[in-house]
């Protein structure tokens, strides 16, 4: 059994804590009596008063665990009157002892002499006492704060979950339309590798855990799946250029980070140009960043504060808010016009490697 496994177990750390501590009362009482000139009949003292005060304490527990909830100020009365009672009762002890076995057999003029210097042994109990309250108030502040951030976690990644699971209805729409539209021109070739490279995406989609990362060769194969999919509606009005450095092959980004971006690109630089236009991706690394943009050259949009400004975008909006669960403040995500025209997206993360 582990110090872990110890600390973790309440009723087992108790008695550790309640043995260590009465272990180290007569440890200090030992060393104390080095100073003076005792004889060693006086260690066998020292360790039945720390008995007795081991033994006289563990009652305590059991009485502190039922006023546990009682107001404030009836805790207070119950563990001085609690502390008092117990420390007369041992210091009774300690006075048998070192009279009868000490001094061989002392008999005091009056019984109350046998609770002399009780003031003493109170102060030790009621010492042990605030001791016992503060190290179960620490434990329940130690749960509570794991409860909490057990909580925060859970919903840090129920947002990550919900954000990374809202795929865009219209792609799927559009794809299954295309698809319905080449099955009905009998064009099966090409509708049955829009469908496999749909399920391929899907897949891809669902499998990867929004808690983590994956390579950024892995998410430009996702894309390029994607992309090949619109490539079908689009045909040459859709032209996609990749400019991807070498040492950032293997670095980590947030899985489908780059998809919400390309539609974007492809529904408001794309479709609505007859000509269609071009995307393209780039992504390198400076210091301890990796830089990706993505760029298009359609007819632009109107920016406010480095945001676009659409009805009902949520594509950016989404993307942003799974940077900042991930990175905290450790990120940007830029939106500006592109030159000669177009839009440009730039997002600046942390550089790791797989």
């Amino acid at each position: 059994m582990n110090w872990k496994e110890i600390l973790e177990n309440k009723n087992r750390l108790f008695w550790l804590a309640h043995s260590a501590g009465w272990f180290g009362f007569a440890l200090v009482h030992y060393l104390g009596s080095l100073l003076h000139d005792l004889r060693d009949i006086f260690v066998v003292i020292i360790f039945l008063n720390a008995y007795a005060g081991w033994l006289f304490t563990v009652p305590l527990r059991y009485l502190y665990r039922r006023v546990w909830n009682f107001p404030p100020v009836k805790i207070a009365l119950v563990v001085v009157f609690a502390s008092y009672f117990t420390g007369v009762l041992w210091q009774i002890v300690k006075n048998i002892n070192h009279w009868e076995i000490y001094k061989h057999g002392y008999k005091p003029d009056f019984w109350l002499m046998y609770t002399q210097s009780s003031v003493w042994s109170f102060y030790i109990v009621l010492s042990w006492s605030v001791l016992y309250f503060g190290t179960k108030y620490y434990q329940m502040l130690q749960i509570e704060k794991q409860n909490v951030l057990k909580a925060n976690t859970v919903a840090h990644q129920a947002q990550l979950k919900m954000l990374r699971y809202q795929l865009n209805p219209h792609f799927l729409f559009n794809t299954l339309n295309a698809i319905s539209t080449l099955i009905l021109l009998k064009d099966t070739v090409t509708a049955n590798g829009m469908v496999t490279k749909l399920s391929e995406f899907l897949r891809y989609s669902l499998d990867k855990d929004p808690m983590k990362k994956v390579t950024l060769t892995s998410e430009i194969q996702a894309l390029q799946l994607y992309l090949a999919i619109e490539k079908v509606r689009f045909e040459e009005r859709l032209q996609v250029h990749f400019n991807i450095s070498e040492e950032c092959q293997n670095s980590l980004v947030p899985s489908m980070i780059l998809q919400p971006i390309a539609e974007n690109s492809i529904k408001h630089a794309i479709a609505t140009q007859e000509q269609g236009g071009s995307i393209t991706i780039s992504v390198s690394h400076f210091a301890n960043d990796l830089l990706i943009e993505v760029a298009d050259d359609g007819p632009g949009a109107e920016i406010i504060n480095g945001n676009l400004y659409r009805e009902n975008g949520v594509g950016l909006v989404n993307t942003r808010e799974r940077l900042q669960a991930l990175y905290q403040n450790n990120f940007s995500l830029v939106v500006a016009n592109n030159s000669p025209s177009g839009v440009k997206v730039s997002i600046r993360m942390p550089f790791e490697l797989s």
